[in-house]
């Protein structure tokens, strides 16, 4: 009776582990124009709220809407439920501002983020090339 139920608990924890170990990793990269941001200056950035640093014009870049890294980066970055962010927008549309730029895919994001000083996007860490720097990083668990 013991060893079916020691098997089951360890078969859980290998299971529990292996899920940890794999928990998607993310980055907000930009490339080599802009040096580290704390996590209150991305947010800033991304809420429009800080369009400069240093004298290099920030652009930020979201993936699209049902983009599962776009849904991690609102929850873990920016700590807001779509909710809330679509009623910050709402609210800044009729102040005049709009929200960050969409691109449909990292690649694109990547790309972008190369060709323009100040940009700046997340990605899958995975996704990563060696001419991006990481600004922040961050999982999903």
């Amino acid at each position: 009776v013991l060893m079916p139920l020691i098997s089951i608990k360890l078969i859980i924890i290998l299971l529990l582990s292996t899920l940890y170990l794999h928990a998607d990793e993310y980055v907000v990269v930009s490339n080599r124009h802009i040096k580290t941001l704390s996590l209150a200056e991305i947010k800033a950035i991304y809420l429009k709220k800080l369009s400069y640093t240093e004298d290099t014009k920030l652009l930020p870049i979201n993936l699209s809407l049902r983009d599962k890294i776009r849904k991690s980066f609102e929850k873990n970055v920016l700590q807001m439920n779509l909710i809330r962010l679509n009623a910050y927008w709402t609210k800044q549309h009729y102040l005049g501002h709009r929200p960050p730029l969409t691109m449909k895919s990292q690649e694109a994001v990547k790309k972008l983020i190369k060709k323009v000083d100040g940009a700046i996007g997340y990605i899958n860490i995975d996704s990563l090339d060696d001419d991006l720097l990481i600004i922040y990083q961050w999982s999903d668990k």
